[in-house]
C-alpha cells in the first residue's frame, strides 16, 4: 500500500514537472514572439502609436537617466532593460517584469540594457481610468474602504496570462480593420489581470474614491494644473479634509516627492519644453512658469538637468536631429529626445 501511494505521488509529480516545462516553454516562446513582433513593427531607434494609446519604442544603445513625465500606463520590455526613478525611489523592469504607472509624475527613465543585435524593445498601453472604473464594476470591485498609501509606480512579475494578452494585443498590429474591435476588447482583459494580480490594489485605489491616495491624485492634478502659482499648502490640505502634515506626509508616500519638489519639476519640464518647442529664451521661459528671478531659476535647472537652460537646449536639438529620419513627424522626434 505505501508502495502505491509512493508511485502515485512520483506520477503526481512527474505531471507536475512536465506542466511546469510546457508552461515555461510557452512563457519563453510569448517572449521571444513579442520581441519580434515589435521589432518588425519598428525596425529603427525611435518612437511609434501604431493604434491609440498603445507605444512602442525601440532603443540600439544603453541610454543614461532622463527627465520625462510617467502617465497611467502599463509598460512592458520585450528584450533588454530599463530603469526608473521616481525621487529616491528606483525599479527596474525587464521581460520577466511589467512596470504600472497611476498618476503623472515628473520621473527620470534610462536604458540599462540595449545593443544593436540585441535592441530594447518596448510597449506601453495607456490606461483610461474611465475604462478601469467600467473593468472594476464588471469584475464586482466595491470601492475600498482602506486609509492605506499605495506607491504611484512599481514593478511585478509578468506572469504568462498576463503576457498572453499583451501579446495578442501586438498580434493585432497585423490586421487593423480587426484591431479597432479587438484591441479595445483585450485592453478590458489586460486591465482585468492587472487588477487581480499583485498591483491590484493600487489600480483599484485610483479608479475609486477611496484611500489616502485618491486625496494625493486629486492634489497632483491640482499641483499640475496650478504649477505656475505658489503652493497654498493649508489651502490644498484643508480641501483634502488633512492637516498640512498629514498632506506632506501622504503626499510624499504616494509620489516620493514633496509638494515643492513635485511643483518644481513641473516648472522646470514645462519651462524646457517652452525653450525647445516654442524658442523661447531662458528668462521668458522662467517668467511663464513662475520665476521672478531668472538667476535663482537658472541654478535649480542646471542642478536638475545638469546644464545651463540654453546649453541643455542646444543639446536636446541635437537629439531631435539625431533622431527625426527614424521617427514618423519632427513633433514625435521632439518627445522622443525629452523622454528617451
Amino acid at each position: 500500500m505505501n508502495a502505491a501511494k509512493t508511485s502515485e505521488k512520483s506520477d503526481r509529480d512527474f505531471m507536475n514537472d512536465q506542466q511546469a516545462i510546457r508552461e515555461a516553454s510557452r512563457v519563453q516562446a510569448n517572449r521571444d514572439e513579442l520581441a519580434e513582433r515589435i521589432s518588425q513593427a519598428i525596425p529603427h531607434d525611435g518612437a511609434i502609436e501604431p493604434l491609440k494609446g498603445l507605444h512602442l519604442h525601440r532603443f540600439s544603445s544603453p541610454r543614461s537617466a532622463c527627465h520625462a513625465v510617467s502617465i497611467p500606463a502599463f509598460c512592458v520590455i520585450a528584450q533588454g532593460s530599463k530603469e526608473v526613478l521616481l525621487g529616491n525611489d528606483r525599479y527596474q523592469y525587464d521581460p520577466a517584469h511589467y512596470l504600472l504607472a497611476t498618476v503623472e509624475l515628473p520621473i527620470m527613465s534610462q536604458i540599462l540594457e540595449a545593443s544593436k543585435a540585441q535592441p530594447c524593445l518596448n510597449l506601453r498601453l495607456d490606461l483610461d481610468s474611465t475604462l478601469v472604473g467600467s473593468v472594476m464594476v464588471e469584475a464586482g470591485y466595491s470601492a475600498s474602504q482602506s486609509r492605506a498609501n499605495v506607491k504611484a509606480i512599481d514593478v511585478s512579475p509578468l506572469d504568462a496570462p498576463l503576457l498572453d494578452a499583451v501579446v495578442r494585443l501586438v498580434r493585432l498590429l497585423d490586421t487593423p480593420a480587426e484591431a479597432r474591435v479587438l484591441m479595445p476588447l483585450v485592453a478590458r482583459e489586460i486591465i482585468y489581470r492587472l487588477l487581480i494580480g499583485e498591483q491590484g490594489a493600487r489600480l483599484r485605489h485610483i479608479a475609486v474614491l477611496g484611500g489616502y491616495t485618491h486625496h494625493i491624485a486629486l492634489a497632483v492634478e491640482r499641483l499640475r494644473k496650478d504649477f505656475k502659482e505658489p503652493i497654498k499648502m493649508e489651502s490644498i490640505a484643508r480641501e483634502l479634509g488633512m492637516s498640512v502634515s498629514g498632506f506632506h506626509h501622504h503626499f510624499k508616500s504616494v509620489t516620493a516627492m514633496s509638494p515643492l519638489q513635485f511643483q518644481k519639476q513641473l516648472r522646470l519640464q514645462e519651462a524646457r519644453r517652452l525653450m525647445l518647442g516654442e524658442n523661447l529664451d531662458a528668462t521668458s521661459a522662467a517668467y511663464h512658469v513662475g520665476y521672478d528671478d531668472a538667476s535663482h531659476f537658472n541654478r535649480e535647472y542646471k542642478r536638475l538637468f545638469g546644464a545651463p537652460p540654453m546649453r541643455d537646449v542646444e543639446r536636446l536639438r541635437e537629439a531631435v536631429k539625431e533622431t527625426a529620419s527614424s521617427i514618423q513627424s519632427p513633433q514625435d522626434a521632439q518627445y522622443f529626445a525629452i523622454n528617451r
